[in-house]
């Protein structure tokens, strides 16, 4: 909106409708606490009389309710009627007519001079067009798309790849066509005709066209590049390419594009899309320098450098960027007005604006509107703040920009919204761990998160102080509804934060300073806040936290996420937390000094995620009623106390939509195994990691002749999908658990202080198992063919195909100061057929002071990369580097560790392999 007469009352508006939202959540929360009240007060069989004061107390309520928001409402209509007379007065029309952003029309030339960085792309690229590798996987007519964020030099690549003479030799025919927004075939069809003929066409009709080109093209190898693709329409597109397809082998289609969705609906295989990354600093600096310093003398230059590569580093690798604040340095003489543009942000810089904010308008222009919503929403993080996708999902769950789609749950939803715009160049991926299920990290550009906060400026705040200053605020964002409080130093007084009354999140960022003397701030913070629906009390430092929550936090009745993770001395939180009604998530995770939970939480119906993972030291028991919660997806830790004051395995039963990780401790108190039949794990479809912790919580005797582990683990069927399954303190002598080798997806198995296990269970079964860690087996004296899993008819056959461990990547024996393990009993002659841990890369045996031997099948393993020992002497003077007994069958062995000593290591081999360092192999603590 360019007008700011229109600009200013839409944000009046906008206002209103935001109030109006609240009002109207404020009443139905209301509602629903009183629903929940009464169902409650009709469970308890009052006597007749207190239940007429019930009634008349609850009628009472609901007429101070109901004269409470009509006044709301009042206002509200007030606000709309003058906002109206405003639209009056100044006669604004409404129409549907969109002024569409400005798109630029390229062509196919370029000066190389005015190119810095982009050799390597370049010669990557110019090979997948004609080296002798590029065949195109088979395919007649190969796709390739080079993909980035707007502004990161696409195009620029494609002109450089266009001109290079290798490919100038190798096409007979090279035609560059600028597609753009709408994708119109028509038009590129007749560009390409004109292109052969080199005239303009005077056919009419596309199927005329297309006979014509393919009659052009047949025969001829040719290149096609189709710059700026935004179309996800593959009508359009396929009679196009099927009129290409009569080309000569060799040719090629490449394209540019900001979405890896267009790219796949062109045609592109993953081996032929391309991702652009940004410059270098140095490649940065050479481009912006060129244009700032020009006409300038030596001695002129010499005196910026050092606010000129500040200026570079502000850009972010982003070639756009660094042309634009050149041209920009190129007018500015002093270093004050150097100093000056390195201190602006970039949304305060008309040239960007101008210049380089357009382009990123347009990946804006082309979202959806609820993807526009979240997008935009992220303008409330600090620049450079790690993302993590599910976090962000909650964040837009409690915003409600994931409601009212479809019948999927908000999560779903969530996730395909988050994909979609990863897909668009908004996020990039941060960083991924080989034992993590993918990348669950992400980024935005700097660039990308400057524009959003141009979009959102009278939105979001962020208020910083420095040097123990007091917080300096705009007073023209009062009326903003997010904001983030970063404090770098201690404030002494009290901070701004509450002049913005209308605020929805609240995010304060405890990465630089300690906040904790926030908490003397927080019951007027509650008190005066009650718009909040995000509220971020984290403690990043570690150091400090919150030790107790104030009562008044009962009244954020429209708040849906409270983050307290990290908030270490926490001990309990108050019970008019219960009252909040609408809270979706809550995250304890390491308040590790929390030892009980309220007794109310049954309240909280719509509470979906409850992370109170490592709490498990403090946590007694969960309090009755979790059973109601219904809608609860994730459960980090469920601990069981046995007696009938806490919640039972049974109160399980009805939390269907658990998803992903689930421990349950405490089992050792459990001696009735129909409780534990009635948690129906198995019906949990979403479960992924199932932890069993068989201790015994803090308090209780010990009833271990009354136990019967073994039972109980059989009744703790978990659903056929887990993936990842850890048993720890478990007492029985062996695990017979029917359904253990059931699991196909199985790709995880963690067995943990079994001390009464005599024998490892047959887990070779396991098609799917990819880590396997054991560790504090006191019984366990040998290891032999049974954990292999093999049947005994497969030993008698050998000619059968027989693999063990097909899967298996990790494997870690860890017995620590229990010493019974002697033998890992190796192959007989008649089962040397059988093929074991075909797979294996990384074995660590630490204190495993009696182990005599590695059994050949280990030792003359090729696939091993990693061989870690430590605190097993016969094992550590059998491997010593050139005079142990077993040196030369393992000195194929790429990496190698004796005692936290590197005895070998051949790193090109290990990081081809894709192994790093020895990581944990379990989640227990």
């Amino acid at each position: 909106v360019k007008d700011a007469n229109v600009r200013n009352w839409l944000k009046k508006l906008k206002d209103v409708a935001y109030d109006v939202d609240d009002v109207v959540d404020e009443w139905n929360s209301e509602k629903l606490k009183s629903q929940i009240e009464k169902e409650q007060k009709e469970a308890r069989n009052f006597p007749l009389l207190k239940k007429m004061r019930n009634s008349i107390s609850s009628f009472t309520f609901q007429t101070i309710l109901y004269y409470k928001i009509a006044s709301k409402l009042s206002g509200v209509n007030e606000q709309l009627d003058s906002i109206a007379t405003e639209k009056d007065r100044y006669k604004f029309g409404l129409e549907k007519v969109v002024e569409e952003p400005r798109r630029l029309i390229t062509a196919s030339f370029i000066d190389d001079e005015e190119v810095y960085g982009r050799c390597q792309e370049t010669e990557i690229l110019v090979n997948m067009l004609v080296g002798n590798n590029s065949s195109g996987g088979g395919l007649k007519l190969p796709v390739i798309s080079i993909m980035g964020m707007g502004g990161i030099g696409k195009t620029t690549l494609a002109q450089l790849v266009y001109n290079h003479s290798d490919v100038e030799c190798h096409f007979g025919k090279r035609i560059w066509i600028c597609v753009s927004d709408p994708f119109d075939e028509i038009r590129i069809a007749k560009e390409i005709l004109e292109a052969f003929k080199g005239e303009s066409s005077n056919l009419v009709g596309k199927d005329n066209i297309l006979q014509e080109i393919r009659s052009h093209v047949s025969g001829k190898k040719v290149l096609l590049v189709l710059d700026d693709v935004w179309s996800e329409d593959a009508t359009r597109w396929e009679q196009l390419k099927t009129s290409l397809k009569h080309c000569s082998p060799g040719s090629r289609i490449l394209i540019t594009t900001r979405n890896e969705k267009v790219a796949i609906i062109m045609g592109t295989t993953s081996s032929n899309l391309f991702l652009l990354n940004t410059l270098s600093l140095e490649e940065c600096w050479s481009l912006l320098s060129r244009r700032a310093y020009y006409g300038r003398t030596r001695e002129e230059s010499e005196n910026l450098d050092d606010i000129g590569w500040k200026i570079a580093e502000k850009c972010q690798g982003l070639p756009l960027a660094a042309k634009i604040l050149g041209g920009l340095l190129r007018f500015k003489r002093t270093r004050e007005q150097w100093q000056n543009v390195l201190d602006s942000e970039m949304w305060d810089i008309e040239e960007a604006e101008q210049d380089l904010f357009p382009p990123l308008f347009l990946s804006y222009y082309e979202l959806p509107l609820v993807l526009k919503q979240c997008i935009s929403y992220c303008a409330v993080f600090p620049k450079g703040m790690i993302l993590r996708k599910n976090e962000l999902i909650k964040l837009w769950m409690a915003q409600d920009y994931l409601k009212g789609v479809r019948c999927e749950e908000m999560e779903i939803v969530g996730e395909e919204y988050f994909d979609e715009l990863h897909m668009r160049s908004f996020f990039q991926d941060f960083r991924g761990d080989e034992l993590d299920s993918g990348i669950m990290k992400y980024k935005m550009h700097d660039i990308i998160h400057d524009f959003l906060l141009a979009l959102m400026k009278t939105e979001c705040v962020m208020l910083v102080n420095h040097d123990s200053e007091e917080l300096k605020v705009d007073l023209s964002c009062e009326s903003a509804r997010h904001g983030t409080l970063i404090r770098k130093e201690a404030a002494p007084t009290e901070p701004n934060i509450f002049r913005f009354r209308k605020l929805r999140s609240l995010l304060i960022d405890s990465s630089y300073h300690d906040t904790s003397s926030l908490r003397l701030y927080l019951p007027r913070l509650f008190d005066q806040l009650t718009c909040l629906r995000t509220l971020n009390l984290s403690n990043g430092l570690f150091r400090n936290s919150i030790e107790e929550l104030p009562d008044e936090i009962g009244k954020l009745v429209h708040l849906r996420y409270l983050n307290l993770k990290n908030n270490k001395k926490l001990k309990e939180l108050p019970e008019s937390m219960c009252g909040l009604c609408n809270l979706q998530t809550l995250n304890l995770k390491w308040c590790d000094s929390l030892k009980e939970l309220p007794c109310g939480i049954g309240k909280i119906i719509n509470l979906r995620h409850l992370e109170n993972d490592q709490t498990n030291l403090s946590l007694m028991a969960i309090p009755k009623g979790i059973g109601r919660l219904t809608n609860l997806q994730t459960l980090s830790l469920f601990v069981v106390m046995g007696n009938s004051d806490t919640s039972s395995l049974g109160d399980l039963q009805n939390l269907v939509h658990l998803r992903g990780l689930l421990k349950i401790s405490g089992l050792g108190a459990v001696c009735d195994v129909t409780e534990a039949m009635k948690a129906e794990l198995e019906n949990k479809k979403g479960l992924r990691t199932l932890i069993l912790d068989f201790t015994i919580s803090k308090g209780l005797m010990s009833n271990r002749w009354q136990r019967d582990d073994g039972r109980l683990l059989e009744a703790l069927r978990p659903p056929p999908c887990l993936e990842e399954l850890e048993i720890w303190w478990y007492s029985s002598p062996t695990i017979s658990a029917n359904w253990m080798m059931g699991l196909t997806k199985l790709s995880h198995v963690s067995l943990g202080y079994c001390l009464h296990l005599k024998s490892l269970p047959p887990l070779g079964k396991l098609p799917s198992l990819e880590s396997l860690y054991i560790g504090g087996m006191s019984r366990v004296e040998k290891v032999s063919v049974e954990f292999l899993g093999v049947e005994r008819e497969e030993i008698l056959a050998p000619s059968s195909s027989v693999i063990a461990f097909p899967s298996l990547k990790h494997l870690e024996f860890e017995f620590s100061d229990l010493e019974e393990w002697e033998d890992w009993m190796p192959l007989t002659s008649r089962e040397e057929h059988i093929s074991i841990m075909p797979r294996l890369c990384s074995l660590t045996i630490n204190s495993c002071p009696k182990l005599k031997a590695l059994p050949c099948y280990v030792l003359h393993n090729t696939s091993l990369k990693q061989l870690n020992i430590s605190q097993s002497p016969i094992l550590s003077e059998r491997c010593r580097k050139e005079t142990g007994e077993d040196w030369l069958k393992i000195s194929h062995i790429p990496s190698i560790m004796i005692d936290s000593v590197r005895i070998q290591v051949n790193c090109s081999s290990v990081e081809e392999f894709g192994v790093l360092q020895f990581q944990p192999l379990h989640r227990y603590s």
